[in-house]
């Protein structure tokens, strides 16, 4: 695989200074399917906002009709505190870099990256000095001259996204510009793409299906589910503190306990739960009819016979080492659970079919509704 330099931690002269995006009751629909439903959202000056959802929950469509390719069925897009819905996409300022990427196979990657100006009928020698600026700026500097057939996936990124940052946008928008990246080359990228993010202090709105990758780059997840927005905040908040049993599960694994609730004190409740007996959560004021314990993997631990509170016993049912962690599989209660531990912090050995009594904090255990 070839590799390049770094991005630059550089930022060019004359980016715009605000980069707020505004979504005010934004819908989309076509025929009798509503894509994106009554969307409220706001994305501040300098921050990383990841629409993270499956297929068809309208993350796309919403990006979509910021950057002008979709018309609004109801509702306002402002930018900069400006409605744009009458303007089009070449009007908006908004860099984008799509999938595909969308390079020109005839052109050169410093011709590609021009091509922007070009439309903006900048003078060609300001056109190759600021073409070559965002080259360097992205670590191409020596490819300016290759197609893009000559560039591997991750150098033809690299040009998209200098041809999205040459002509100064008000914000960067990105629809899953790494799919089609090997898993290392990705990891990569997105650090690097977050670097050079920061560096300039410029807005982005990124899609991704990736729960992995949405943590690892963003500063604020919106999960979108049927065209609305289900839950939204720092990675780890969403993560840590789901709203209910459908969001835990699309962000990662979890154990997922069915419970009735005995009493509630503040942020703490007492469940209970069935064959695994009772014990003490944490409690947010989650509201429903049904009612279930998320524990993610890693909060599960294995804890010496006896404990009074929050444990249970079962049996274990496989073990599967995955280099840093083990992930391990629990029969109690009557059903399985997950539980993770780092290798390095393994102190016993324990075999298939042993019993086995397994734990977690209140705190580290949360109450939800049951939503799906």
């Amino acid at each position: 695989m070839t590799t390049s330099a770094p991005l630059q931690a550089t930022a060019p002269a004359g980016l715009a200074e605000d980069g707020s995006i505004e979504l005010r009751g934004v819908r989309r629909t076509y025929g009798d399917v509503t894509a994106v439903d009554d969307l409220d959202l706001t994305v501040n000056p300098g921050e990383f906002v990841t629409l993270l959802g499956p297929s068809g929950s309208g993350k796309t469509t919403t990006m979509m009709m910021v950057a002008g390719f979709e018309d609004l069925t109801s509702g306002t897009v402002l930018i900069n505190g400006r409605p744009v819905d009458t303007l089009p996409p070449k009007d908006r300022n908004l860099g984008i870099v799509f999938q595909s990427y969308a390079l020109f196979p005839h052109m050169s990657a410093r011709e590609n990256v021009e091509f922007p100006l070009r439309m903006r009928r900048v003078r060609p020698t300001e056109r190759r000095r600021r073409a070559e600026e965002a080259l360097d700026r992205v670590g191409l500097t020596k490819l300016g001259d290759r197609r893009p057939r000559e560039l591997s996936g991750g150098q033809q990124q690299r040009v998209a996204l200098a041809r999205a940052l040459v002509f100064n946008p008000s914000a960067l928008l990105l629809d899953e510009p790494m799919a089609a990246l090997d898993k290392r080359l990705r990891e990569q990228m997105q650090e690097e793409i977050k670097t050079i993010q920061r560096s300039l202090g410029i807005s982005v709105l990124f899609v991704t299906h990736d729960q992995d990758e949405a943590m690892s780059m963003s500063d604020r997840i919106v999960v979108m589910r049927d065209g609305r927005i289900v839950q939204q905040g720092p990675p780890e908040d969403v993560y840590t503190h789901p709203v209910n049993d459908w969001v835990a599960n699309f962000l990662g694994d979890t154990n997922l306990l069915p419970c009735s609730v005995v009493e509630r004190n503040g942020d703490a409740a007492v469940v209970d739960l069935g064959a695994l007996g009772t014990g003490r959560v944490r409690d947010l004021g989650a509201r429903g009819e049904r009612y279930a314990v998320s524990i993610r993997p890693e909060h599960l631990a294995f804890l010496p016979e006896g404990r009074p509170e929050n444990s249970a016993t079962g049996r274990l049912v496989s073990s599967t080492n995955l280099g840093a962690t083990i992930r391990h599989r629990v029969h109690a209660g009557g059903q399985d659970l997950l539980l993770r531990e780092l290798s390095a912090g393994r102190r016993t050995s324990r075999a298939t079919g042993d019993d086995v009594c397994i734990g977690w904090n209140q705190d580290e255990a949360q109450l939800l509704v049951l939503d799906s």
